[in-house]
C-alpha cells in the first residue's frame, strides 16, 4: 500500500532550533543567539504565560468557552461580526480552511514566489493547482497591483503576503482593493498579515469591516456585491460596503510571541462566514491557546516593546551591517550577503543562527531577525566579521 502520489508538493523547511544546533556543535544552548525564525524574543507576555499555566488543569475539556470569548473578542477589535473570525492552530491552519472552503478539484491558486510556501502545499493538499507571480530583487521585491494583476489567469485565490517573509515590503491598502477591483468575482484575495503588527498603516481587516471611526489599524459565497470601477481604491477611512471577496489572515505566533502554542485566525466575509461549521477542525484552537490568546491581547505594553524594539533593529542593520539589505516592515530584515549557506553556517559557528535563504530561491541572502537591541548586535558584529573575511 502507498500514499497518494506526493511528488508535487514541496516540504516546508522552518529555520533550525537552538537545541539542534547546539548538539551538532557540541556547546550550551544558552551561549547560541537564534535570529532565524521571526519568533518574539522577548517571547510572550507574562499574562499569557499565567493564563496558560492556570488553564493547565482545565487540560481535560474542550475549549468551548474560551474559543466563543476569543473569537468575541477578536471581532469587537476588528469591528467584525463574531462568525466572521475563524480561529485555528496557526495561521497555516487558517490557510487550510479557506482553502477547505474556496477550492474544487482542479481550481488554481497564484502564489508568491519567494514566499511562503505553504500557500501552495495547502492548496495542493486540497488538489489544487498552483501558480505563481514572481518578485524579483532586481526590482526590490515591489509589491504592487500591477506585479500581481499581470500574473493574474482566473485563479480562484490570490495570496498577497504584507508585510512580505523574507523580503519585509508591503502592499498598500489601495494595492489590496485595485486587486479585489481587477479580479473575477469568484477570486478569493487573501491578505497574509502574520507580521501586520509590526506595519505601520491599516489593516486589509478595514476592507471587511462596516465603515466608521473605529481603528482598524495593524498595531494591536454569497452573491457578490455589485464592483466599484472608480479609478480610485476605497482606503480605510473613507465610506464603503465591506468586501466579500477579501479575506486576511492573522496570527499570534509574531507579536504576540506564542508560536509555541499555534494559534491563527482568519478574518472573512460577512456573507460565507458560516461556512467555518463546515470546515474546522473540531477545537483546532486548544483551551491552553484560546486562554494565553486573551490574555495576550490585554498586554499592549507588551507587544508595543516588541514592535519598538523590531523597528530600533531594523534601523540598526539597515545603518550597521555591511551588505545590502531591503527596506522591511517585519521583524526580521533581508540582506545580500553572496553565498548564503556559507556565510549562515559560518557565523553558526560563532553561535548566532540566521535563516540561509536558498530554500526561498535566493541562494544570496540572509534573513535576519529582529532580536533584543544586544542579540541584535551581537549579529551584526558577527555577520560582519564573516563578511569581511
Amino acid at each position: 500500500m502507498e500514499p497518494r502520489d506526493l511528488s508535487a508538493h514541496v516540504a516546508y523547511q522552518a529555520g533550525r532550533g537552538i537545541e539542534e544546533v547546539a548538539r551538532e556543535l557540541g556547546i550550551d544552548p544558552d551561549d547560541l543567539v537564534k535570529l532565524a525564525s521571526n519568533e518574539n524574543p522577548f517571547g510572550p507576555s507574562p499574562a499569557a504565560v499565567d493564563a496558560i499555566r492556570d488553564a493547565a488543569g482545565n487540560a481535560s475539556t474542550y475549549p468551548k468557552a474560551s474559543h466563543t470569548d476569543l473569537t468575541a473578542r477578536l471581532a469587537d477589535r476588528w469591528n467584525v461580526e463574531s462568525e466572521q473570525v475563524w480561529l485555528a492552530n496557526g495561521g497555516d491552519g487558517a490557510l487550510d480552511y479557506l482553502s477547505r472552503a474556496m477550492l474544487d478539484p482542479g481550481d488554481t491558486v497564484l502564489v508568491p514566489s519567494p514566499g511562503f510556501a505553504y500557500y501552495g502545499m495547502s492548496a495542493r493538499y486540497h488538489h489544487g493547482e498552483v501558480n505563481e507571480y514572481r518578485l524579483s530583487a532586481e526590482d526590490g521585491f515591489s509589491l504592487t497591483a500591477d506585479t500581481v494583476l499581470s500574473q493574474y489567469d482566473g485563479e480562484r485565490i490570490v495570496y498577497l503576503t504584507s508585510p512580505h517573509n523574507p523580503s519585509g515590503g508591503r502592499f498598500s491598502l489601495d494595492a489590496v482593493t485595485k486587486i479585489a477591483d481587477e479580479t473575477d468575482e469568484e477570486t478569493l484575495v487573501l491578505v497574509d498579515e502574520a507580521y501586520g503588527e509590526y506595519a505601520d498603516g491599516p489593516s486589509a481587516i478595514s476592507l471587511l469591516a462596516e465603515s466608521d471611526d473605529s481603528d482598524t489599524s495593524a498595531g494591536v459565497s454569497g452573491n457578490r456585491a455589485p464592483r466599484d470601477d472608480s479609478d480610485a481604491p476605497t482606503g480605510a477611512s473613507g465610506n464603503h460596503a465591506p468586501r466579500d471577496d477579501v479575506a486576511v489572515l492573522r496570527t499570534f505566533s509574531k507579536a504576540y510571541g506564542l508560536a509555541g502554542v499555534r494559534l491563527g485566525y482568519a478574518v472573512v466575509p460577512e456573507e460565507w462566514a458560516d461556512a467555518y461549521a463546515r470546515v474546522n477542525t473540531p477545537f483546532a484552537a486548544s483551551e491552553l491557546a484560546c486562554r494565553g490568546g486573551l490574555a495576550a491581547l490585554t498586554d499592549d505594553e507588551h507587544v508595543e516593546k516588541s514592535i519598538e524594539t523590531a523597528r530600533w533593529a531594523r534601523e540598526y542593520i539597515y545603518e550597521t551591517l555591511d551588505a545590502p539589505t531591503w527596506e522591511s516592515h517585519g521583524n526580521f530584515v533581508l540582506a545580500e550577503v553572496g553565498d548564503a549557506s556559507a556565510v549562515a553556517e559560518a557565523v553558526q559557528e560563532r553561535g548566532v543562527i540566521l535563516r540561509d535563504c536558498t530554500s526561498f530561491g535566493l541562494p544570496d541572502c540572509v534573513r535576519i531577525t529582529c532580536g533584543t537591541k544586544d542579540e541584535t548586535r551581537r549579529a551584526v558584529r558577527e555577520l560582519n566579521e564573516v563578511l569581511s573575511s
